[in-house]
């Protein structure tokens, strides 16, 4: 639903991702005093989406004025890094045997700091690092989520039709089944809900019967700052780790290199590929940012493919310059995936599994992309496709990835929503929005 220029509406029953609206780049009408949980605070390039996303928001928050305070763990191999803001205070705690904050330590930190100077006008929660039953007492309180049962039961389903015949069939999917029943039951103690895709939005509200004004659509935004097209970078990118000229298209994929992530789904894809059709396999080469166990079995099929291990930001944005289209094969249907947003943006067209948060908020037609079911047949097809359009067709279904991502995926757009969102929550005259005429 795109909103009318000088329409006024209510926030709370806004039907569609507020990255749609424009909200304005003044300073914040007020300083907010906000409270943050999240289970583990990011550092370099061991981030998962959750910490960055609480990562990218929060500092965002803090450069607008706002006084932050970080309820997280602690981390015995690493410290905290610096930010050059007082607004910004770390709340650090040993974390439990299975990771997770200690909530009867966290829930006494955050009394202490709610009893200090004033109380927090706002709550958020990254998931459940502050849980339902702390969360119940209180009416303030935002959770993002990142992935919910719901939506993993999707993946369930894909991880068990791609099981070979010898491994075990797994316990998973009857488990997952009564999961999405608690978390029916628990989400409704929870004040409000932000959705980070269109699709989490929609479960939400029709599966989760949560009420319409307690569910947001915010789409989670990657730094457009360190995001961008540079010709120069990727060709100095290339020849550092001396990628060859001759190569008619590079292909990239970057994260985790795990199972759920489809790394055995592409790794036969492009394995049989090879074995098939020659000139594919001179032609192409592919670039394997991140760690994982399938790094190792990726140099298994020679030299067209580069792995490269896990890299840092500014490494990143070099790596997405350097390549022709951003291959993401996830078996994992939750959340919003930042990699296809950072490849966005720097001008890159992405494929992407046919899940419904990347079809229903990232890739929405063919003109930004590739989509495919996740089996390797269908993967083949969407490679050999990639393969017969060519850079030329490339390029011109990058930009319209780019001109997407900076309409909707912006670290700007995401923290002015939720900056507004806060507003709300703690004064409901700033839930009335007039967007402003182009």
């Amino acid at each position: 639903m795109m909103q009318k220029p000088n329409e006024e509406i209510d926030l709370l029953t806004y039907p569609s991702a507020w990255n749609h609206l424009s909200f304005s780049s003044d300073p914040p009408p007020e300083i907010l005093k906000i409270a943050l949980f999240v289970k583990k605070w990011p550092h370099r390039s061991r981030a998962g989406g959750l910490e960055r996303h609480a990562l990218t928001l929060h500092l965002a928050l803090a450069k607008r004025g706002h006084e932050l305070h970080i309820f997280t763990s602690s981390s015995p191999n690493s410290s905290l890094e610096r930010y050059p803001t007082s607004n910004l205070k770390f709340h650090l705690s040993k974390p439990t045997a299975g990771g997770y904050l200690e909530q009867a330590v966290v829930w006494k930190q955050f009394q202490t700091q709610n009893s200090t100077g004033r109380p927090f006008d706002v709550v958020h929660t990254e998931s459940v690092g502050l849980l339902h039953t702390r969360a119940k007492n209180l009416t303030n309180v935002a959770v993002s989520w990142h992935g919910i049962a719901y939506e993993t039961l999707h993946s369930d389903i894909i991880q068990e039709l791609l099981r070979s015949p010898e491994e075990q069939q797994a316990k998973a999917l009857g488990e997952r089944a009564i999961k999405v029943v608690e978390e029916v039951r628990f989400f409704q103690r929870y004040s409000h809900h932000v959705a980070t895709s269109d699709h989490a939005g929609d479960v939400l509200k029709r599966i989760y019967m949560i009420p319409e004004e307690r569910v947001h659509i915010i789409l989670n935004g990657v730094d457009e700052e360190i995001f961008k097209p540079d010709i120069s970078q990727g060709n100095d990118f290339k020849e550092k780790f001396g990628i060859s000229k001759s190569r008619s298209l590079i292909l990239g994929m970057a994260g985790r290199l795990v199972k759920d992530k489809g790394h055995p789904l592409i790794f036969e894809a492009l394995k049989q590929i090879f074995m098939e059709n020659n000139q594919f396999r001179e032609s192409v080469i592919v670039l394997v940012a991140g760690d994982g166990p399938w790094g190792a079995r990726y140099r298994e099929l020679g030299t067209n493919i580069v792995v490269l291990g896990p890299l840092e930001q500014a490494q990143l944005a070099r790596f997405y310059n350097a390549i022709d289209i951003f291959v993401n094969p996830t078996l994992r249907a939750q959340g919003l995936d930042h990699t296809l947003l950072e490849a966005m943006f720097t001008g890159k067209p992405v494929m992407a599994t046919r899940l419904a948060s990347i079809t229903g908020s990232v890739i929405v037609g063919p003109e930004m992309g590739y989509t495919f079911s996740p089996n390797v047949d269908s993967l083949k097809m969407a490679l050999y496709r990639v393969w017969n359009d060519g850079r030329e067709v490339l390029e011109k279904k990058g930009k319209a990835a780019r001109e997407r991502g900076m309409q909707l995926f912006t670290a700007t757009k995401m923290a002015a929503a939720y900056e507004r969102l806060f507003l709300c929550m703690s004064k409901k005259e700033y839930c009335r929005f007039q967007n402003p005429v182009n």
